[in-house]
């Protein structure tokens, strides 16, 4: 492989894919094997920052989820901002599809979930696991299967990840949040609003935006709402256009700049961090439990039915249309594909539950679910292309037909 070829396939949603499922072999190996407990020593390692009386302490494996996530959380943040002012969100008729798609692809899932779970309300609290899709993972799959296939397939699977990322941004503001702090949430709100001050002032540098930022995250953290959604506030914040028309904005300069960041480090880490099942300490029964059943049905079968479902009916309603070239069964395939939750799945998981025991069927669940899903979308992605490969069969005319009749 020629070294243009491997820089192309190093910066591809294939090997992008291929990396976080690396990472998360490598964290399976590590609770498997007799490293498993430096592999949970590691991740239980506490680290401080103090500033004066205000104090933020944590264990590495929170760091990362409340931490580094909150980068990814930015990013995604910066991405939405794009795709709703200028991209592929930004009419009702780029928009429609993707978002009655997205809106099927979380509520089937959720409800599967409900199901298996509805006699215990302490379980039935991980209800939105299911309802989201990792990006970078499903992205990936459909890059290992998408020669042939048309471009719009990928754009549509982007659409839908994005507005399932909002949704789950709203689910952890409204659903998993603990005891407010209402002086710090006051505190967070003060920066929040001089962010804006700062965007509707024209200021286009960027260190003040991440500065004022940093220290949202540090309010937002200490006051009960999930840090991370000070990511996603302090993005939309973020200016769009730049100095001059030539110029990057501040959004682009920030969203180029970031992106290898979180796709080669951020993710990784939290792939590695949270995906560790230790299968000694799992009983037999873990493999049935309504949370790994539901978690796991809620992605392989929720997603691409809700996803599929509410799409087919939007197309034949006359409110969307499908991606130009594209069939239905490769449709299916990419529907599939947001099956794939693993990253925001196993992010939600954390929130939803403390227990271990519980936290080790939501991974069980998330890399079954997962994995199912990206297997079956490939499969479907491929019949397609055996599809319209194979040649059609002629079909006599109408007047041959009449001919024949009348011979």
């Amino acid at each position: 492989m020629t070294s243009a070829r491997l820089k192309n396939f190093i910066h591809s949603d294939a090997f992008i894919g291929v990396m976080l499922i690396a990472a998360a072999l490598f964290a399976l190996l590590a609770s498997n094997s007799a490293f498993s407990s430096y592999y949970n020593a590691l991740l239980g390692t506490p680290a401080a920052v103090e500033i004066g009386a205000f104090a933020i302490e944590k264990p590495l494996l929170l760091w990362i989820n409340d931490g580094l996530m909150a980068a990814f959380f930015f990013l995604v943040g910066l991405e939405v901002k794009r795709e709703i002012l200028r991209g592929k969100l930004s009419s009702f008729d780029k928009a429609s599809l993707p978002v009655f798609a997205a809106i099927g692809g979380m509520a089937v899932p959720a409800l599967i979930y409900i199901l298996f779970t509805w006699n215990d309300p302490a379980v039935m609290n991980g209800w939105a696991i299911p309802a989201a899709t990792d990006i970078a993972f499903a992205l990936g799959f459909l890059a290992l299967v998408s020669m042939g296939a048309p471009a719009s397939l990928k754009v549509f699977l982007l659409a839908v990840a994005i507005i399932d990322d909002l949704g789950a941004i709203a689910i952890i503001a409204l659903f998993y949040t603990a005891d407010l702090s209402l002086t710090m949430l006051g505190f967070a709100g003060a920066g929040a609003a001089l962010l804006a001050a700062l965007n509707l002032a024209g200021v286009k540098r960027t260190a003040p935006y991440i500065l004022i930022g940093a220290l949202v995250w540090a309010f937002v953290l200490k006051s009960g709402v999930h840090a991370t959604l000070a990511g996603v506030v302090t993005a939309l914040m973020i200016p769009m256009d730049g100095r001059k028309p030539e110029d990057a904005s501040p959004l682009q300069r920030l969203e180029h700049g970031l992106h290898p960041w979180v796709i080669f480090a951020v993710l990784p880490l939290f792939a590695f961090a949270n995906a560790g099942l230790s299968f000694k300490d799992l009983p037999a029964s873990a493999f049935a439990s309504p949370v790994a059943l539901g978690v796991a049905l809620g992605l392989f079968i929720g997603k691409p039915l809700g996803v599929l479902g509410a799409a087919a009916a939007a197309v034949r309603l006359g409110w969307a249309r499908l991606p130009e070239g594209a069939s239905w069964t490769q449709l299916a395939g990419v529907a599939a594909f947001t099956g794939v939750g693993f990253t925001m799945s196993l992010f939600i998981g954390g929130l939803a539950f403390d227990d271990a025991a519980l936290l080790n069927e939501v991974r069980l669940g998330v890399l079954a679910g997962s994995l199912a899903s990206g297997l079956a979308g490939c499969a479907l992605i491929l019949a397609a292309r055996r599809e319209k490969k194979r040649p059609a069969r002629a079909r006599p005319s109408r007047a041959l037909g009449g001919a024949r009749a009348c011979a």
